[in-house]
């Protein structure tokens, strides 16, 4: 197989520990070229010392690719992009992306939400995107440094609906080969709904009271609260003809559960240090939006997203 060109596009917690565990991969097979896209001090960090994860998995901890840039235009014929930005920037990052992307070049989106597809194919219209669910406990430790803690992050990649044949074998194979636990599935739809269903609710009620995962178990007003937002993404997937689990509510209270009780939001905790971006749009808005589509009467979402937007 000819060398391909893989590109990592953001190296925050999860850019950073599945671009290590590639790159340090690849550094060994030397299979394919990959390159990092960083912007400010951490370019110059990686670009110098090289990409640092601090993890259980991993007793070398520093990674070197082929080329480090700061800039999506500096790339040149890539195959693969792993898009790893936040998600507020993720539509102006999709039209970066169009001036240099080819016409095989595949899609990997690498963040939460459950109209990220939709939103990369309305920017991108013809090439290959693989709907993606991600799951890994890892922060940026300083510029340059990714820490992960708990178990090993996991991929559950699915393949792309309007192009339901392609090839994508030799991705399977780079992330196979890259130690990296995936699941890959001809639908992920129903992962990603399951989780979008747990982070927007969970989102919401945490950053609405500045509470942590435990509390909205066990506070009466809370649990309600999460458990009202459940039901209306619910009955969105309904409409989709996404299958979610029949209890579906009763087992994100159980997954929840398992986290230790004082675990907070990302969404809770940018809310409540005042930080000007935040997930916000992701979580409550495109629940409000996605109701509107589908003609889903959203109220208890509507009621707590203008709560957290007013704090």
């Amino acid at each position: 197989m000819s060398k391909k060109h893989v590109v990592i596009a953001g190296l925050g917690g999860v850019g950073g520990y599945f671009g290590f565990k590639i790159n340090q991969t690849n550094e060994t097979l030397q299979h394919h070229t990959i390159s990092f896209i960083a912007r400010g001090e951490t370019y110059k960090k990686v670009k110098e010392e090289g990409l640092t994860l601090l993890s259980p998995e991993h007793p070398v901890s520093q990674t070197h690719p082929d080329a480090v840039v700061q800039h999506i235009s500096e790339i040149k014929n890539p195959d693969l992009v792993l898009i790893c930005v936040k998600e507020y920037d993720l539509e102006n990052v999709c039209s970066q992306l169009l001036q240099v992307i080819h016409k095989d070049t595949v899609l990997l989106p690498m963040m939460n939400g459950a109209d990220i597809y939709e939103r990369i194919r309305k920017v991108i219209p013809d090439n290959v995107i693989l709907p993606t669910c991600i799951y890994v406990a890892s922060h940026i430790k300083k510029k340059g440094v990714v820490e992960h803690k708990g178990k090993a992050g996991k991929m559950i990649v699915g393949r792309d609906p309007e192009h339901f044949s392609a090839d994508v074998d030799w991705i399977v194979s780079l992330l196979r080969d890259s130690k990296i636990d995936l699941d890959f599935k001809d639908n992920s739809l129903t992962d990603i709904w399951t989780k979008f269903i747990f982070i927007s609710s969970f989102g919401l009620v945490t950053a609405k009271h500045n509470s942590s995962i435990g509390m909205v178990c066990t506070d009466e007003l809370q649990k309600q609260e999460a458990t009202e937002i459940m039901k209306e993404i619910q009955q969105m997937a309904d409409r989709k003809n996404i299958p979610l689990q029949k209890d579906i509510i009763e087992k994100t209270f159980e997954k929840a559960a398992g986290f230790p009780s004082e675990t907070p939001t990302s969404l809770q905790l940018d809310v409540n240090s005042g930080k000007e971006n935040n997930e916000l749009e992701l979580l409550g808005g495109a629940v409000l939006q996605l109701g509107a589509q589908l003609h889903v009467d959203t109220p208890n979402t509507q009621k707590i997203y203008d709560e957290v937007k007013a704090k």
